[in-house]
C-alpha cells in the first residue's frame, strides 16, 4: 500500500475542516451533525474519523483554524504607523471577516459549558489583547497626552475594554435587523479618538 504523504494528509484534513466549517455556520454547532459533516466533506465516515474523532474534535479544529487565520491576517495588515485606538479597533473589527462573525458566538455559548472552548476563547483573547496592547504601546509612546508617562501601562488597561467591544460588535451585527456596521465603527472612532 503507497505511504500517504503528510502534504496529501493536510490537505484532506482542511477539505475535511472546510466542510464542517460550512455546516456549522449553517446550522450551528448544537443543529449540526456528524452525518452533515460527512455529506457536505463528499467523503466516507470512514475517512472522516480517521482525521477526527467526531462532531466536538471537528468544531475546536474549525475554530482554532479560524482564529489562527484572522489574527495572522491581522498582524499582516498592520502598517507600518501605529494608529488611534479607535482606528485601530475599527480596522481589527473589520479584519476578523465574516467567517468569525458567524462562529464566534457559538464558540461563545460552549465557552460556557466546555472547558476547551473556554481555553479557545480565552487563547483569542489574549491574542488579540496582545495585538491590540503592542500597537497602543507603540501609538501612546508618541501621544503622552493621552498614554502619560506609561504607554506600556496604558495600553494594558486600555486593551482588554477594547477587546470586549469586539463581542459586542459581532452579537449586534448577527442579532439586529437594523444594526448600522458603519455607524457604529465611525461612532467607535470618534468616541476612542476624540
Amino acid at each position: 500500500m503507497p505511504k500517504v504523504s503528510e502534504a496529501h494528509r493536510a490537505a484532506r484534513r482542511g477539505e475535511i475542516l472546510d466542510a464542517a466549517q460550512r455546516v456549522f455556520a449553517a446550522h450551528g454547532y448544537r443543529g449540526s451533525s456528524i452525518t452533515q459533516i460527512i455529506k457536505e466533506s463528499g467523503l466516507s465516515a470512514g475517512a472522516i474519523y480517521s482525521y477526527y474523532s467526531g462532531k466536538e474534535e471537528l468544531f475546536h479544529a474549525v475554530v482554532k483554524r479560524t482564529f489562527a487565520t484572522r489574527t495572522t491576517a491581522i498582524t499582516q495588515a498592520s502598517p507600518d504607523t501605529p494608529r488611534p485606538p479607535g482606528e485601530l479597533l475599527s480596522s481589527v473589527i473589520t479584519d476578523l471577516g465574516e467567517e468569525i462573525h458567524t462562529i464566534a458566538p457559538q464558540v461563545w455559548a460552549e465557552a460556557a459549558v466546555e472547558p476547551e472552548a473556554r481555553a479557545a476563547v480565552a487563547g483569542v483573547f489574549a491574542s488579540l489583547g496582545d495585538l491590540l496592547r503592542a500597537e497602543l504601546t507603540e501609538w501612546g509612546t508618541s501621544h503622552p497626552e493621552r498614554a502619560g508617562d506609561d504607554p506600556g501601562t496604558w495600553a494594558s488597561r486600555l486593551a482588554p475594554v477594547l477587546v470586549a467591544v469586539i463581542p459586542g460588535f459581532i452579537l449586534q451585527r448577527l442579532t439586529m435587523p437594523d444594526f448600522d456596521e458603519r455607524a457604529f465603527l465611525d461612532a467607535l472612532a470618534q468616541t476612542l479618538d476624540p
